[in-house]
């Protein structure tokens, strides 16, 4: 468990699932991430999750408010595999969009940087968005990433003509962290 001023970043347990999809499968939290998905569709990301919790000691990990529990989404790191981020150590987030424009997923992201660097021997921690989600690529910046146009891809989940195809990618060196 990992806690920041405001957020108590946490593994998944089973009855986080129906309040994870309630606050963020919805059409603007998935805007890039091919839509709202069905609750059964979820179910082999939350196994996945929790054995990338289990064989790691890290995840996606869930974001709590800490003054009231409220869960706000997820936000950690994982092992990178697909494309050109395969092997790598990636961070990445997704938050309710009530938590949108709050620091929520800097502060969170800040966490989890900081454990990555307190606990692995990574020399660099990645980060991929499809290019049309300015709000994920201006976090990356503001966390201290650059831009990495060698870890752009097309990714596969999406069909040829989708706008979320084209992803981009960003890295912060150990050496720079901030």
């Amino acid at each position: 468990m990992i806690e920041t001023e405001r957020l108590i970043l946490r593994p998944w347990n089973e009855d986080d699932v129906p309040e994870f999809l309630r606050v963020t499968n919805t059409p603007a939290v998935m805007e890039f991430l091919g839509g709202v998905h069905s609750p059964d569709s979820f179910r082999g990301a939350f196994e996945r999750m929790r054995a990338c919790q289990a064989e790691n000691g890290f995840c996606f990990w869930i974001v709590e408010r800490k003054s009231d529990s409220t869960l706000l989404g997820f936000c950690g790191l994982k092992p990178g595999n697909i494309a050109t981020i395969a092997g790598e150590i990636e961070i990445g987030w997704r938050l309710r969009q009530d938590a949108w424009g709050k620091g929520y997923a800097r502060e969170a992201a800040q966490a989890s940087l900081a454990w990555a660097w307190k606990n692995l021997s990574c020399p660099r921690v990645v980060a991929i968005t499809a290019t049309g989600n300015y709000r994920s690529w201006g976090l990356m910046e503001r966390l201290g990433m650059q831009r990495m146009p060698e870890l752009d891809f097309e990714h596969p989940e999406f069909p040829p003509d989708h706008p979320s195809r084209p992803h981009i990618g960003y890295a912060l060196l150990r050496a720079h962290r901030s």
